[in-house]
């Protein structure tokens, strides 16, 4: 398959977005594989759940509430987590001061086990993500759909990226690009879709040196209404 050029792409971020300058300061790095192992598992698992409680509701809210979520669940210890019992779980799910919604409540001590079973053959959750191959997000992106709770979809990915780790998002923005240029068809979260969008990012890459994070901003920016106009 014959992908457009990196440069097109880019070039028509910096046109939209009001130059290159203009451009370059909305791509935040990613973190290091050594920055990602020293955040420490309980910063994944909270990321996680905070991820899995903005799907489908207001962030702002949960972003207001989160201290609170940080509070009721012990900054999120995985250990604490997995020793908790299940009429405390409940009663945590009613608090007032978090968002009352049992079902994704359930997802923190279902994530942290899944985390516990990495944690016994890698040393850490940490050093699991940190050494994951970019080349191959997509196979994690399913591990975590597979092995954790509500982590499919986006929910993952995003989650991953604000961690830090290297990963394109599947955007609408994203999404309309990769159909517009037949990268894929059918279902945006099909293996033959994943594995088609992977390699396509795989090439651009590849071709700019550019990490996936990076690569998939600049698609986005470069298609839907989010034109800037320069001076």
């Amino acid at each position: 398959m014959r992908f457009e050029s990196f440069d097109s792409m880019y070039q028509r971020a910096c046109d939209r977005k009001g130059g290159q300058a203009a451009l370059e300061s909305l791509l935040p790095p990613c973190r290091t594989p050594d920055e990602l192992i020293d955040i420490g598992d309980d910063r994944y698992l909270a990321q996680f759940t905070k991820s899995i409680f903005q799907s489908g509701f207001v962030w702002r809210v949960i972003h207001n509430k989160w201290p609170s979520f940080e509070e009721v669940f012990w900054q999120f210890d995985v250990s604490k987590i997995l020793l908790m019992p299940d009429d405390m779980l409940e009663r945590k799910a009613q608090d007032p001061k978090i968002v009352r919604n049992f079902n994704k409540v359930k997802t923190i001590p279902a994530n942290a086990m899944m985390m516990r079973s990495v944690q016994l053959e890698h040393g850490s959750f940490a050093e699991f993500i940190a050494n994951w191959p970019e080349d191959e997000i997509v196979e994690l992106w399913l591990y975590l759909k597979k092995h954790g709770q509500r982590l499919g979809g986006n929910t993952g990915p995003y989650a991953l990226r604000q961690l830090g780790k290297d990963t394109f998002v599947l955007s609408s923005d994203v999404e309309s690009y990769l159909r517009a240029h037949s990268i894929i068809e059918g279902g945006l979260y099909s293996q033959k879709s994943l594995r088609a969008t992977q390699q396509a990012f795989n090439h651009w890459r590849s071709e700019s040196g550019r990490s996936l994070s990076d690569i998939s901003r600049i698609i986005a920016y470069g298609v839907g209404d989010n034109v800037v106009l320069a001076d």
